[in-house]
């Protein structure tokens, strides 16, 4: 892990760069609060542990804490005081400043290699805290089954890409998608054949709907596209290729099956709701089924 020292004292900055380095922790060096700033806001691998000597030009130790807090958008930095004060006022002054911890110069090396393990540990808690959180985001967005995101997700990005084309006046577009005659396939294959070919009917479609488009399941066995950028007639004709897509054999434990989808196109109007998108293209979904499935109808 990378350790920032900042001290303008050339014999105690020495002491801790042979000290840190002598512990396997890789070292960067400044000897100003100005510097010490910069490196722990910095894009890219800031240190995550720096030792900061409270007395510095430029900034001293409690001004570079209390800058990092209010400032840093990257990773959480431990921050520690290196200080020869004792007053109690003093010490709490820097801890509210911002920094984590302190340690009293001359600093005795034990000390100091026990309170960077600490900080090592917060900062270890710290990331599997941000994992849990990110695990937690994905579970409350996504479709478990399907791996596309859930009805309540798609529905606010659906909100998100209309403000953003009533914005810019651009175009946006929506598709619902119905795997044809589902429920027949759950009955005479169980639905277990029928988790499979939701799995692989999200894939085709993921994969031919590109990096731009939003896809969703909307509930069951209807799945939504959201395809900002495009109008009715781009709409269609991706839809299309959706449909060319899922009609080739599907691999289940229960053998290869033959789908297909039937797909409803609406395509957005200044002013539109995003309920009303929604209904044109169920209607259309509707018009699709009713001509005879593994089809693609627009709304007018």
């Amino acid at each position: 892990m990378l350790v920032l020292i900042a001290d303008d004292d050339p014999v105690s900055r020495r002491a801790l760069e042979a000290t840190l380095t002598g512990w396997g922790y890789d070292v960067e060096v400044v000897n100003d609060g100005v510097h010490a700033l910069a490196a722990l806001l910095r894009e890219g691998a800031p240190p995550r542990l720096a030792v900061l000597d409270w007395m510095m030009p430029g900034l001293d130790g409690p001004e570079v804490c209390r800058t990092v807090r209010a400032q840093s958008q990257g990773p959480y930095a431990w921050l520690l005081l290196l200080t020869a004060r004792k007053n109690g006022s003093d010490l709490i002054a820097g801890l509210e400043a911002g920094a984590d911890d302190y340690i009293k110069k001359p600093f005795d090396p034990g000390e100091l290699k026990a309170r960077l393990r600490v900080g090592e540990r917060i900062l270890a808690l710290q990331a599997q805290l941000l994992e849990a959180h990110k695990a937690l985001s994905v579970l409350a967005t996504r479709d478990e089954l399907t791996g596309l995101l859930n009805r309540r997700a798609v529905v606010e990005r659906l909100d998100q890409e209309l403000e953003r084309a009533a914005r810019d006046a651009g175009t946006l577009s929506v598709l619902l998608i119905d795997v044809d005659h589902f429920k027949r396939l759950n009955d005479d294959r169980g639905h277990q054949a029928g988790d499979e070919v939701l799995r692989e009917v999200a894939v085709r479609l993921d994969h031919v709907a590109g990096p731009s488009a939003v896809l969703g399941r909307y509930g069951g066995d209807e799945l939504v596209a959201i395809l900002p950028g495009c109008d009715s007639a781009a709409a269609v004709a991706l839809a299309e290729e959706m449909r060319e897509a899922v009609s080739k054999a599907i691999p289940t434990e229960a053998g290869p099956l033959s789908m297909t989808v039937s797909i409803g196109c609406g395509t957005h109007s200044p002013g539109q709701a995003a309920s009303v998108l929604i209904a044109n293209a169920d209607m259309a979904l509707y018009r699709a089924k009713a001509a005879g499935r593994n089809r693609v109808e627009a709304a007018p």
